[in-house]
């Protein structure tokens, strides 16, 4: 049964702020001539990874509201040039929204169980779906998502 973890973007406002830090990344990378492989770099390494990788993905945290995720593809724990453990988290650059929902401030990651885990915004959610980002934020701090 998959497994998900749920983590702050710290420095996005935004979904989009996250998809262009990405495309950044991923520019930056090309004029290098480097494959690009976007990953997160966390200090502590999940113990439950056979779970997440049975299509879990990492859930993000902006301004204080789940608002999307990025499939978790491979999880590679290293030990860094300090001599402390470590992991990336390679992440699928797909960024898939979810319903907006309340989340407090937190370290680290968190494990997220499916089933409390918000649901994807896709074609099928109708008007949701076509919502700018900020009004649906706006919505759900109203308590009206």
């Amino acid at each position: 049964m998959p497994l998900h973890l749920i983590k702050l973007c710290v420095g996005c406002d935004s979904i989009s702020d996250l998809e262009e830090w990405i495309e950044e990344n991923r520019a930056h990378h090309r004029r290098l001539g480097r494959d690009y492989e976007q990953t997160h770099t966390t200090r502590m390494v999940p113990k439950r990874m056979e779970e997440l990788l049975d299509s879990g993905s990492l859930y993000w945290v902006i301004r204080g509201q789940v608002a999307c995720r990025q499939r978790l593809l491979d999880i590679r724990p290293f030990t860094d040039s300090d001599g402390i453990g470590r992991c990336r988290l390679v992440l699928e650059t797909k960024i898939v929204p979810v319903e907006p929902r309340p989340y407090r401030p937190f370290q680290g990651w968190r494990y997220l169980a499916v089933k409390e885990a918000p649901r994807d915004i896709d074609s099928r959610a109708g008007d949701l779906a076509t919502m700018p980002e900020d009004m649906r934020r706006e919505l759900a701090e109203l308590g009206l998502l």
